[in-house]
Protein backbone atom coordinates (compact mmCIF):
# COMPACT_ATOMS: atom_id res chain seq x y z
CA UNK A 1 0.00 0.00 0.00
CA UNK A 2 3.33 2.50 0.27
CA UNK A 3 2.60 3.29 -3.25
CA UNK A 4 -1.03 4.76 -3.17
CA UNK A 5 0.02 6.00 0.62
CA UNK A 6 2.41 8.08 -0.98
CA UNK A 7 0.02 9.23 -4.35
CA UNK A 8 -3.26 10.45 -1.66
CA UNK A 9 -1.42 11.53 1.38
CA UNK A 10 0.04 15.02 0.99
CA UNK A 11 2.20 17.67 2.93
CA UNK A 12 -0.57 19.60 2.76
CA UNK A 13 -4.29 20.94 3.04
CA UNK A 14 -5.89 20.70 -0.19
CA UNK A 15 -8.46 24.22 -0.23
CA UNK A 16 -11.53 21.44 0.49
CA UNK A 17 -10.07 20.58 3.66
CA UNK A 18 -8.70 23.91 4.35
CA UNK A 19 -12.64 24.67 4.03
CA UNK A 20 -14.18 21.66 5.85
CA UNK A 21 -12.34 21.80 8.66
CA UNK A 22 -13.28 25.53 9.44
CA UNK A 23 -17.03 24.23 9.77
CA UNK A 24 -16.26 21.67 12.28
CA UNK A 25 -18.11 21.91 15.76
CA UNK A 26 -15.59 18.35 16.68
CA UNK A 27 -12.30 17.87 16.61
CA UNK A 28 -11.02 14.24 17.18
CA UNK A 29 -7.23 14.87 18.64
CA UNK A 30 -4.43 11.87 18.83
CA UNK A 31 -1.60 12.70 20.78
CA UNK A 32 1.15 10.75 23.34
CA UNK A 33 1.45 10.70 26.98
CA UNK A 34 4.87 11.17 29.06
CA UNK A 35 4.80 7.13 29.13
CA UNK A 36 4.65 6.74 25.48
CA UNK A 37 0.85 5.96 25.55
CA UNK A 38 -1.72 7.21 22.78
CA UNK A 39 -4.56 8.80 24.35
CA UNK A 40 -8.25 9.76 21.76
CA UNK A 41 -9.16 13.34 23.01
CA UNK A 42 -12.13 15.25 21.89
CA UNK A 43 -12.14 19.05 21.56
CA UNK A 44 -15.38 20.87 20.68
CA UNK A 45 -16.34 24.60 19.57
CA UNK A 46 -18.60 26.75 17.87
CA UNK A 47 -17.86 26.33 13.81
CA UNK A 48 -14.17 28.10 13.23
CA UNK A 49 -12.78 26.94 15.79
CA UNK A 50 -10.57 24.81 13.87
CA UNK A 51 -8.95 26.75 11.01
CA UNK A 52 -6.53 26.66 7.95
CA UNK A 53 -4.08 29.39 8.68
CA UNK A 54 -2.35 28.08 5.65
CA UNK A 55 -2.28 25.21 3.77
CA UNK A 56 0.43 23.74 6.13
CA UNK A 57 -0.84 25.04 9.23
CA UNK A 58 -4.25 24.05 11.26
CA UNK A 59 -4.85 26.28 14.21
CA UNK A 60 -7.11 25.17 17.06
CA UNK A 61 -8.78 27.69 19.25
CA UNK A 62 -10.11 25.62 22.16
CA UNK A 63 -8.48 24.39 25.25
CA UNK A 64 -8.16 20.61 26.37
CA UNK A 65 -11.56 19.39 28.62
CA UNK A 66 -10.87 19.06 32.23
CA UNK A 67 -9.01 15.82 33.21
CA UNK A 68 -8.04 14.63 29.68
CA UNK A 69 -4.70 13.67 28.79
CA UNK A 70 -4.19 16.12 25.94
CA UNK A 71 -3.82 18.64 28.62
CA UNK A 72 -0.10 18.08 29.42
CA UNK A 73 0.53 16.00 25.82
CA UNK A 74 0.28 19.94 24.10
CA UNK A 75 3.69 20.88 24.19
CA UNK A 76 6.07 22.74 21.49
CA UNK A 77 7.33 20.10 18.57
CA UNK A 78 5.04 17.17 20.03
CA UNK A 79 3.24 14.30 17.59
CA UNK A 80 -0.36 14.84 17.36
CA UNK A 81 -2.87 13.70 15.01
CA UNK A 82 -6.50 15.09 14.23
CA UNK A 83 -9.59 13.77 12.85
CA UNK A 84 -12.29 16.13 11.67
CA UNK A 85 -15.73 14.43 11.35
CA UNK A 86 -19.22 16.11 10.08
CA UNK A 87 -21.71 13.37 11.08
CA UNK A 88 -24.54 15.37 9.42
CA UNK A 89 -23.03 14.43 6.13
CA UNK A 90 -20.79 11.78 6.82
CA UNK A 91 -17.22 13.53 6.07
CA UNK A 92 -14.14 13.11 7.40
CA UNK A 93 -10.47 14.23 6.95
CA UNK A 94 -7.14 13.55 8.54
CA UNK A 95 -4.41 15.72 9.31
CA UNK A 96 -1.20 14.16 11.44
CA UNK A 97 1.63 16.77 12.39
CA UNK A 98 3.72 18.36 15.14
CA UNK A 99 2.54 21.03 17.46
CA UNK A 100 4.41 24.14 16.53
CA UNK A 101 2.61 26.46 18.81
CA UNK A 102 0.77 26.64 22.41
CA UNK A 103 -1.15 29.62 22.97
CA UNK A 104 -3.31 30.20 26.04
CA UNK A 105 -6.03 29.81 23.56
CA UNK A 106 -5.25 26.59 22.35
CA UNK A 107 -2.90 25.74 19.47
CA UNK A 108 -1.32 25.20 16.62
CA UNK A 109 -0.43 22.32 14.55
CA UNK A 110 2.37 22.27 11.54
CA UNK A 111 0.67 19.50 8.96
CA UNK A 112 2.74 17.04 7.69
CA UNK A 113 0.53 14.37 6.55
CA UNK A 114 -2.73 15.08 5.50
CA UNK A 115 -5.86 12.81 3.65
CA UNK A 116 -9.72 12.22 3.49
CA UNK A 117 -11.47 8.87 4.44
CA UNK A 118 -14.67 7.76 2.94
CA UNK A 119 -17.92 8.01 4.64
CA UNK A 120 -18.78 4.19 4.48
CA UNK A 121 -19.21 3.70 8.15
CA UNK A 122 -20.24 6.60 9.21
CA UNK A 123 -23.77 7.06 11.43
CA UNK A 124 -25.57 10.20 10.32
CA UNK A 125 -26.18 12.46 13.38
CA UNK A 126 -27.70 15.53 13.97
CA UNK A 127 -25.35 18.04 16.67
CA UNK A 128 -26.80 20.79 18.58
CA UNK A 129 -25.33 22.68 21.43
CA UNK A 130 -26.41 22.76 24.77
CA UNK A 131 -26.36 25.31 27.79
CA UNK A 132 -23.14 24.89 28.38
CA UNK A 133 -21.25 25.85 25.58
CA UNK A 134 -19.96 29.07 27.56
CA UNK A 135 -18.76 26.54 30.64
CA UNK A 136 -16.37 24.29 28.31
CA UNK A 137 -12.90 25.20 30.35
CA UNK A 138 -14.74 24.49 33.56
CA UNK A 139 -13.90 21.80 36.00
CA UNK A 140 -15.74 18.69 35.58
CA UNK A 141 -16.57 15.32 37.01
CA UNK A 142 -13.60 12.72 36.08
CA UNK A 143 -14.05 8.88 37.29
CA UNK A 144 -10.34 6.72 36.69
CA UNK A 145 -9.08 3.38 36.61
CA UNK A 146 -8.01 0.33 35.75
CA UNK A 147 -10.62 -1.63 34.49
CA UNK A 148 -14.45 -0.83 33.36
CA UNK A 149 -17.32 -0.35 35.72
CA UNK A 150 -20.42 -1.91 34.79
CA UNK A 151 -21.67 1.71 33.43
CA UNK A 152 -18.44 2.47 31.34
CA UNK A 153 -18.87 -1.56 29.96
CA UNK A 154 -22.72 -0.83 28.91
CA UNK A 155 -21.65 2.58 27.22
CA UNK A 156 -19.30 0.46 24.91
CA UNK A 157 -22.01 -2.06 24.17
CA UNK A 158 -24.49 0.25 23.32
CA UNK A 159 -21.84 2.45 21.09
CA UNK A 160 -22.34 2.52 17.24
CA UNK A 161 -18.54 4.63 17.33
CA UNK A 162 -15.13 4.83 18.48
CA UNK A 163 -12.18 6.35 17.39
CA UNK A 164 -8.71 4.91 17.76
CA UNK A 165 -5.25 6.73 18.10
CA UNK A 166 -1.70 5.45 17.11
CA UNK A 167 1.58 5.62 17.09
CA UNK A 168 4.48 5.27 14.22
CA UNK A 169 7.38 6.32 16.11
CA UNK A 170 10.59 4.17 15.05
CA UNK A 171 12.23 6.33 13.08
CA UNK A 172 11.66 10.00 13.19
CA UNK A 173 13.15 11.00 10.34
CA UNK A 174 10.55 9.31 8.37
CA UNK A 175 7.80 10.49 6.49
CA UNK A 176 5.31 8.38 8.14
CA UNK A 177 6.48 9.09 11.72
CA UNK A 178 3.70 10.36 14.01
CA UNK A 179 0.66 9.73 15.63
CA UNK A 180 -2.73 8.82 13.89
CA UNK A 181 -6.41 8.39 15.03
CA UNK A 182 -8.69 7.07 12.91
CA UNK A 183 -12.90 5.97 12.96
CA UNK A 184 -14.62 2.93 13.13
CA UNK A 185 -18.43 2.60 13.18
CA UNK A 186 -20.99 -0.61 13.43
CA UNK A 187 -24.57 -1.28 15.08
CA UNK A 188 -24.52 -1.19 18.02
CA UNK A 189 -23.12 -4.02 20.11
CA UNK A 190 -19.89 -4.02 17.44
CA UNK A 191 -17.47 -3.74 20.16
CA UNK A 192 -17.86 -6.85 22.22
CA UNK A 193 -16.58 -6.20 26.22
CA UNK A 194 -15.14 -9.47 26.74
CA UNK A 195 -14.80 -8.91 30.43
CA UNK A 196 -13.68 -5.31 32.05
CA UNK A 197 -10.43 -5.01 30.37
CA UNK A 198 -10.45 -6.77 27.40
CA UNK A 199 -12.67 -5.48 24.05
CA UNK A 200 -12.83 -7.15 20.67
CA UNK A 201 -13.89 -5.19 17.47
CA UNK A 202 -14.31 -5.59 13.77
CA UNK A 203 -11.94 -4.22 11.08
CA UNK A 204 -14.76 -4.38 8.39
CA UNK A 205 -13.58 -4.64 4.60
CA UNK A 206 -12.69 -1.70 2.39
CA UNK A 207 -9.74 -1.26 4.94
CA UNK A 208 -7.03 -0.94 2.57
CA UNK A 209 -4.40 1.86 3.57
CA UNK A 210 -3.70 -0.04 7.05
CA UNK A 211 -2.72 3.16 8.99
CA UNK A 212 -3.77 1.90 12.05
CA UNK A 213 -3.36 -1.42 12.08
CA UNK A 214 0.28 -0.72 10.25
CA UNK A 215 0.34 1.09 13.55
CA UNK A 216 -0.30 -1.70 15.84
CA UNK A 217 1.50 -4.37 14.05
CA UNK A 218 4.91 -2.64 15.48
CA UNK A 219 3.54 -0.97 18.40
CA UNK A 220 0.52 -2.30 20.15
CA UNK A 221 0.21 0.86 21.87
CA UNK A 222 -3.51 2.72 21.18
CA UNK A 223 -5.88 4.10 22.78
CA UNK A 224 -9.85 4.52 22.35
CA UNK A 225 -12.57 7.12 22.51
CA UNK A 226 -15.94 6.25 23.16
CA UNK A 227 -18.51 9.35 23.57
CA UNK A 228 -22.42 9.02 24.78
CA UNK A 229 -24.24 11.52 21.81
CA UNK A 230 -27.02 11.50 24.69
CA UNK A 231 -25.26 12.97 27.57
CA UNK A 232 -21.63 14.30 26.56
CA UNK A 233 -19.99 12.37 28.91
CA UNK A 234 -16.68 10.74 27.27
CA UNK A 235 -14.74 7.39 27.79
CA UNK A 236 -11.50 7.32 27.14
CA UNK A 237 -9.13 3.88 27.67
CA UNK A 238 -5.35 3.29 26.77
CA UNK A 239 -3.76 -0.23 26.41
CA UNK A 240 -2.23 -2.53 23.82
CA UNK A 241 -4.00 -3.98 21.15
CA UNK A 242 -3.62 -6.85 18.72
CA UNK A 243 -5.18 -7.82 15.17
CA UNK A 244 -6.71 -11.36 15.28
CA UNK A 245 -7.11 -13.04 11.75
CA UNK A 246 -8.46 -16.89 12.96
CA UNK A 247 -12.03 -17.13 11.63
CA UNK A 248 -13.19 -17.96 15.04
CA UNK A 249 -12.88 -14.73 15.88
CA UNK A 250 -13.89 -12.92 12.17
CA UNK A 251 -16.94 -14.75 11.96
CA UNK A 252 -18.83 -13.39 14.42
CA UNK A 253 -18.96 -10.04 12.84
CA UNK A 254 -20.54 -9.69 9.38
CA UNK A 255 -18.64 -7.78 7.12
CA UNK A 256 -15.32 -7.80 9.19
CA UNK A 257 -11.94 -9.17 7.42
CA UNK A 258 -10.40 -9.43 11.06
CA UNK A 259 -10.58 -8.88 14.42
CA UNK A 260 -8.78 -6.59 16.72
CA UNK A 261 -8.79 -6.96 20.64
CA UNK A 262 -7.37 -4.51 22.57
CA UNK A 263 -6.35 -4.71 26.51
CA UNK A 264 -7.26 -2.00 28.67
CA UNK A 265 -4.65 -0.68 31.43
CA UNK A 266 -6.40 2.84 32.37
CA UNK A 267 -9.59 4.11 31.96
CA UNK A 268 -10.94 7.88 32.34
CA UNK A 269 -14.40 8.71 32.23
CA UNK A 270 -15.08 12.35 31.89
CA UNK A 271 -18.69 13.25 33.24
CA UNK A 272 -20.81 16.17 30.96
CA UNK A 273 -17.65 16.46 28.63
CA UNK A 274 -18.64 17.67 25.37
CA UNK A 275 -21.50 21.13 25.73
CA UNK A 276 -22.99 19.04 22.39
CA UNK A 277 -25.91 16.10 21.72
CA UNK A 278 -26.76 14.79 19.03
CA UNK A 279 -30.01 13.68 17.53
CA UNK A 280 -29.01 10.10 15.66
CA UNK A 281 -30.39 9.87 12.12
CA UNK A 282 -29.72 6.46 10.42
CA UNK A 283 -26.92 4.12 10.13
CA UNK A 284 -24.33 3.57 7.59
CA UNK A 285 -26.22 2.02 4.51
CA UNK A 286 -23.45 -0.51 4.29
CA UNK A 287 -24.45 -2.55 7.46
CA UNK A 288 -27.88 -3.93 5.76
CA UNK A 289 -25.90 -5.30 3.22
CA UNK A 290 -23.59 -7.51 6.09
CA UNK A 291 -26.80 -8.11 7.29
CA UNK A 292 -28.25 -9.50 4.17
CA UNK A 293 -25.38 -11.42 3.96
CA UNK A 294 -25.34 -12.85 7.01
CA UNK A 295 -28.84 -14.39 7.33
CA UNK A 296 -28.07 -15.84 3.67
CA UNK A 297 -25.00 -17.81 5.24
CA UNK A 298 -26.01 -20.01 8.08
CA UNK A 299 -23.39 -20.98 10.19
CA UNK A 300 -22.68 -24.49 11.45
CA UNK A 301 -20.14 -26.80 13.04
CA UNK A 302 -17.12 -25.51 15.09
CA UNK A 303 -18.27 -21.52 14.19
CA UNK A 304 -22.11 -22.16 14.95
CA UNK A 305 -23.25 -19.52 17.32
CA UNK A 306 -24.45 -20.52 20.94
CA UNK A 307 -27.75 -19.28 22.14
CA UNK A 308 -27.41 -17.88 25.54
CA UNK A 309 -30.27 -19.61 27.78
CA UNK A 310 -30.01 -17.40 30.95
CA UNK A 311 -27.32 -15.79 33.51
CA UNK A 312 -27.63 -17.53 36.87
CA UNK A 313 -25.22 -16.31 40.20
CA UNK A 314 -24.39 -16.66 43.47
CA UNK A 315 -22.58 -16.02 46.47
CA UNK A 316 -20.89 -18.91 48.32
CA UNK A 317 -22.74 -19.95 51.68
CA UNK A 318 -22.76 -22.43 54.79
CA UNK A 319 -24.79 -25.65 54.58
CA UNK A 320 -25.28 -28.77 56.59
CA UNK A 321 -24.55 -31.69 54.53
CA UNK A 322 -24.24 -35.18 56.09
CA UNK A 323 -24.31 -33.74 59.86
CA UNK A 324 -21.35 -31.53 58.28
CA UNK A 325 -21.00 -27.50 57.49
CA UNK A 326 -19.55 -27.07 54.38
CA UNK A 327 -19.06 -23.93 51.67
CA UNK A 328 -20.86 -23.82 48.69
CA UNK A 329 -21.64 -21.41 45.83
CA UNK A 330 -24.05 -24.18 43.73
CA UNK A 331 -27.39 -22.51 44.69
CA UNK A 332 -27.57 -20.21 41.40
CA UNK A 333 -30.74 -18.07 41.01
CA UNK A 334 -31.00 -16.69 37.33
CA UNK A 335 -30.71 -12.72 36.97
CA UNK A 336 -32.79 -10.53 34.57
CA UNK A 337 -31.05 -7.88 34.24
CA UNK A 338 -27.49 -6.71 32.57
CA UNK A 339 -24.48 -7.88 34.39
CA UNK A 340 -21.35 -7.35 34.81
CA UNK A 341 -18.52 -9.80 33.47
CA UNK A 342 -14.94 -9.63 35.12
CA UNK A 343 -12.06 -11.33 34.45
CA UNK A 344 -12.39 -13.91 36.84
CA UNK A 345 -15.83 -14.37 37.49
CA UNK A 346 -19.29 -12.82 37.12
CA UNK A 347 -20.57 -9.74 39.29
CA UNK A 348 -22.37 -11.17 42.12
CA UNK A 349 -20.87 -14.68 41.78
CA UNK A 350 -18.30 -17.11 43.70
CA UNK A 351 -17.48 -20.09 44.38
CA UNK A 352 -16.45 -22.07 47.54
CA UNK A 353 -13.47 -24.28 46.15
CA UNK A 354 -11.17 -22.15 44.08
CA UNK A 355 -8.46 -24.97 43.83
CA UNK A 356 -11.02 -26.88 41.06
CA UNK A 357 -13.60 -24.02 40.34
CA UNK A 358 -12.24 -20.53 39.16
CA UNK A 359 -9.59 -18.47 39.91
CA UNK A 360 -6.70 -17.84 37.18
CA UNK A 361 -5.29 -20.20 35.29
Amino acid sequence: MEALGRRVIRDLMPEQHQEFFAGLTLLIVGTVDSCGRPWASVLAGKPGFVRAIDPRTLGVTARPIYGDPLGKALADGADIGVLGLEFETRRRNRANGKIARVTEEGFEIRVVQSYGNCPKYIQARQHQFTDDIVNIGNRRVVNRGTALTRDEAALIARSDTLFIASQFSEDSEDWSHGVDVSHRGGRPGFVIVAHESLLLFPDYAGNCMFNTLGNIEVDPRCGLLFIDFDTGDCLQLTGEAAVLWEPEHVCRFPGAERVVSFQLEEVIRIEAALPLTWRFQDYAPVFDQFETADAETPVSGPHAPMTLKSVNVSMPRDVVHEDKEVTTGIFKTQVDDRIMLRRLNLEGDGQADLWGHGGAF
